[in-house]
C-alpha cells in the first residue's frame, strides 16, 4: 500500500523530506498591441526576460513558491508582444537549516517551475501568430549567489 506524504507527516530529526504537492499557473497574459500590422514586417526580434521568485509560507514546511516570467519582445523598436506568466509551486520542505532552505526555496523550486513556464510562454507566442520562442535555461544558482552577494552587500552598506 502506498503512503501518501502530506504537510502532516512528522519528518525524523537530522532527515531531510522535499514534496512537490502542487505546480499551478496563478496568472496569464499575452499582448500584441501591433498587429496585424506587425505581421507584415520583416521579422528581428529583440528579447527581454525580466524574472522574479517570490516564497511564502503557507503552513509548518508547507511553502508557495511563485516564478514571475515577463517576456517582451519587439520588432524594429515596436512591441511586437508581451508574455507575463506567474508559474507556482507548492511544495513541502523538513529538515533543511535555514542555509539550505533559503537555496531551496531561492534556487532548487524555481528551477523545478522554470520548464512548465517556458511551455506556458512558448504556447502563448505561438497561439499569438508568431515564431516559437523557446528561452534558454537560467541559471538559478547563479541568480540566488548573486541575490546572497547584494544582499550581503547592502547589509554592510547599512553597517557604516
Amino acid at each position: 500500500m502506498a503512503e501518501n506524504q502530506t504537510s502532516s507527516d512528522t519528518t525524523p530529526p537530522g532527515e531531510q523530506q522535499f514534496v512537490i504537492q502542487k505546480i499551478y499557473v496563478k496568472d496569464v497574459s499575452f499582448e500584441s498591441p501591433n498587429t496585424p500590422a506587425l505581421f507584415t514586417k520583416e521579422w528581428q526580434p529583440e528579447v527581454n526576460l525580466d524574472l522574479n521568485t517570490n516564497a511564502n509560507p503557507l503552513g509548518e514546511g508547507v511553502y508557495n513558491v511563485m516564478l514571475s516570467l515577463t517576456t517582451t519582445v519587439k520588432n524594429q523598436s515596436e512591441t511586437a508582444f508581451l508574455v507575463e506568466v506567474q508559474q507556482c509551486g507548492i511544495f513541502t520542505l523538513n529538515g533543511f537549516s535555514d542555509q539550505e532552505m533559503g537555496h531551496m526555496l531561492g534556487s532548487y523550486c524555481p528551477n523545478i517551475l522554470f520548464p512548465y513556464a517556458r511551455e506556458a510562454i512558448s504556447d502563448l507566442v505561438n497561439k499569438g501568430g508568431f515564431p516559437p520562442l523557446l528561452l534558454a535555461p537560467v541559471n538559478f544558482d547563479a541568480l540566488y549567489a548573486q541575490h546572497l552577494a547584494q544582499q550581503k552587500a547592502g547589509g554592510a552598506a547599512k553597517a557604516h
